[in-house]
């Protein structure tokens, strides 16, 4: 049975897809497996790829672009699922071996929607025979002479390797945020590829809704939409993909924040973003190897705390000073990191971070306005000034530009640090101003690079406190 057979058959998928409001859904599809056209698929396959011939066989690779409640992460799981139970591998897999199909997902959360999808969607007389094994990632089954394990994993480059994959699809690859990789997205497609190359049949799928004008969705894009690839691009918005989502959701989208709505509901890739700092910039700065400098007592230091409650967000404190050399402009030298991760005790975070500070002779450290009192308590209690700062951290990453910018700053080879920096944005505001700040879904943090930033220019300025809000 081919997909679109199994999606229509009473007995597979029609109680999920027989609606009409899938029928577009059901032309890409048909394109991504090679098969015929009607002269309703030829438009809407003209109008979501701007390609003029309409195909004659499968893609090995597809990258959707479509916006929210379009229907991805159900169509990803019938798509693994069908793979899996109505594919024939025994050509490509020897008895005993395990083929995967890795669906990967934005976050745990994100997972967990899929999964439910497929055990769903298995939950059929003729498809639950063939289940062997559950487990909370995924699902075993086995067919006549190997085995098929669908299964969910979380964005990372590490755990995606060393799997012989029928199939990878990527939900919402636009939203990966890593803490052990400032391009999750480039570094997975990367790792995933070679388990790919021994199926000749495998399949590359990545379906997101559009974010920023970067990453592999938006280099696919540039690269292939529009073009007679072998490589397909679909790009299509919410209500194209899902006419059920009524009009007013839109609208209402839209009115309240036009550039936000036009990524999440049309389709579009925003223009209002750009990265905030490049990474061949960022990459000047890390010194390789370096995790700490040891104190120096000719040295004058400054530091930065970025204080947290311990229940959700890092807690952190940054140690930096300015080296001069005749001759060579000034340099702001990053010391220290470090990061309590939730969950934690705040007293405890306090006691640790004065020591450090104690270690630096530091008596007197910048922090922001968190919990207002709490903090400059806490740190009194331990022989530590605790000073609110007054700037907000726009102006503080926008003054530490200049600095990464010509290489005049030197950082820690701190992996989540330079995550964070990297994933800090630049957006244009109603009134034209430009805010600095982590994206704002994916779970995206901040609180090293706001206390590194924080220390850093501190250091730049020794007679005075600059910190961040």
């Amino acid at each position: 049975m081919n997909i679109i057979e199994v999606m229509h058959d009473s007995s597979l998928f029609a109680g999920w897809f027989s609606n009409p409001s899938w029928s577009a859904w059901m032309t890409f599809l048909k394109a991504l497996f090679g098969l015929p056209f009607d002269e309703h698929d030829a438009v809407t396959y003209q109008r979501c790829t701007q390609r003029q011939t309409s195909p004659t066989e499968p893609f090995r690779e597809a990258w959707l672009v479509v916006g929210r409640r379009g229907g991805k992460s159900l169509i990803a799981s019938a798509i693994a699922v069908f793979l899996g139970c109505f594919k024939d591998y025994s050509e490509y897999l020897k008895p005993g071996e395990v083929g995967t199909i890795a669906i990967i997902a934005a976050d745990r959360r994100q997972a967990r929607t899929v999964v439910r999808y497929i055990r769903a969607l298995l939950d059929i007389p003729m498809l639950n025979s063939l289940i062997t094994r559950e487990t909370q990632d995924g699902i075993e089954l086995r067919m006549d002479c190997y085995d098929i394990v669908i299964e969910v994993h979380t964005a990372s480059f590490r755990t995606t390797r060393g799997y012989t994959l029928l199939a990878v699809i990527s939900d919402e690859i636009a939203f990966w945020r890593s803490d052990e990789s400032a391009n999750p997205d480039k570094e997975i497609i990367a790792a995933i590829r070679p388990g790919l190359a021994t199926i000749p049949n495998s399949l590359l799928l990545c379906i997101s809704s559009p974010y920023a004008r970067r990453g592999a969705l938006f280099e696919a894009y540039q690269r292939h939409f529009g073009k007679d690839s072998r490589v397909l691009v679909w790009q299509a918005a919410s209500r194209v993909m899902n006419p059920s989502l009524p009009q007013s959701v839109v609208d209402d989208a839209l009115a309240e924040d036009e550039a936000s709505a036009r990524s999440e509901y049309l389709a579009e890739f925003r223009r209002d973003l750009e990265s905030f700092v490049q990474r061949e910039a960022v990459d000047a700065c890390i010194v390789p190897g370096r995790a700490e400098l040891p104190w120096n007592g000719r040295l004058q230091y400054r530091a930065f705390v970025d204080p947290s409650g311990g229940s959700s967000d890092s807690m952190t404190l940054a140690i930096a000073h300015y080296q001069e050399k005749q001759g060579e402009p000034t340099k702001l030298i990053l010391d220290c990191l470090r990061e309590r991760r939730a969950p934690f005790s705040p007293d405890e975070a306090v006691c640790n971070f004065a020591e450090t500070l104690k270690k630096y002779s530091i008596r007197k450290v910048t922090g922001d306005h968190y919990a207002g009192e709490w903090p400059r308590e806490r740190f009194r209690q331990q022989g530590i000034e605790y000073e609110s700062s007054s700037r907000p951290k726009s102006a503080i990453y926008t003054e530490l530009l200049p600095y990464l910018n010509s290489r005049r700053v030197e950082l820690l080879d701190n992996p989540r640090l330079i995550s964070q920096l990297l994933d800090l944005e630049r957006r244009t505001g109603w009134g034209g101003r430009d805010s600095i700040d982590h994206p704002p879904n994916g779970g995206a943090r901040d609180d090293l690079i706001n206390s590194a930033a924080g220390a850093l220019l501190a250091a730049a300025a020794p007679k005075k406190w600059i910190g961040i809000l």
